[in-house]
């Protein structure tokens, strides 16, 4: 069966679904953590523990996993994830949340303008009117006017580049397709892991018993939600999995219910 068939396509907008209720999950967890532990330290337990995810999946296959078709390709992404979250997390200190959120929910509108030029696909005026109406909705909801536009403007600027950063991960993550999803996978974990692991030990504080738990949690959502995000871009054209990281809005809504 073809890759642009029907099927493959609801299968990789299935995923998408799934990589953002994952996507949720992790930031809910990690806003809690972040109360009582440096960004560091919280960055290092969901790289470190995605990674032993990954190592879990791949089992006894590790050996031949860890080959890459394209080494760069899979480099270049673990690169751009850790640049993303670092960048991300700089801009959002000085920017109203739902600032930072409306600027971020730009990446399905990237995604779509970098798939023409850099993996060929052919964008039609159906999904250019699905994004768009997926982005004013996305503004309707989260009503950024109502924290104000404030917030400096490197604030600003840095959560604008880091949507670029993030449209380029998932295009990458698209381009990477013919390699086992589990190896993807493992260079985006394991890299981070590495980094975040060097610097940990300046910044660390002893986690509780349940703030361990919760740490492990951060990897299992982190290593599923890219999984799934990877299964995606393989199953579909990233034009058109890309609209439904707006269903980001549902899940955020139905967790700050439950928990706050």
């Amino acid at each position: 069966m073809s890759s642009d068939s029907q099927e493959n396509r609801s299968i990789g907008i299935l995923w998408m679904l799934a990589t953002m209720f994952c996507f949720i999950l992790l930031d809910a967890v990690m806003k809690h953590l972040l109360e009582s532990y440096s960004l560091v330290q919280v960055t290092w337990g969901r790289f470190f523990f995605a990674t032993l995810v990954a190592v879990a999946a791949c089992g006894p296959r590790i050996g031949t996993l860890v080959v890459t078709r394209a080494p760069g390709l899979q480099l270049s992404r673990s690169l751009l994830l850790m640049t993303t979250t670092g960048v991300f997390n700089a801009g959002i200190r000085t920017t109203p949340l739902a600032t930072a959120t409306t600027i971020m929910f730009m990446s399905p509108i990237l995604v779509t303008l970098l798939s023409m030029p850099l993996l060929g696909e052919k964008v039609g005026w159906r999904r250019w009117a699905g994004i768009v109406l997926g982005f004013a909705g996305a503004i309707i909801v989260v009503r950024p006017w109502q924290e104000g536009l404030g917030g400096t403007g490197s604030g600003m600027l840095l959560l604008l580049v880091a949507a670029l950063l993030n449209a380029n991960y998932q295009i990458l993550t698209r381009k990477v397709r013919h390699d086992d999803p589990l190896t993807s996978l493992l260079y985006t974990a394991a890299a981070g892991a590495l980094v975040t692991s060097a610097m940990v030990p300046w910044f660390w504080v002893w986690p509780t018993a349940f703030d361990w738990l919760l740490l492990v949690l951060t990897g299992v959502a982190g290593g599923i939600g890219h999984l799934c995000l990877i299964r995606a871009f393989r199953q579909a054209p990233a034009s058109v999995v890309a609209p439904f990281t707006y269903s980001s809005l549902i899940w955020a809504a139905l967790f700050g219910f439950a928990i706050w």
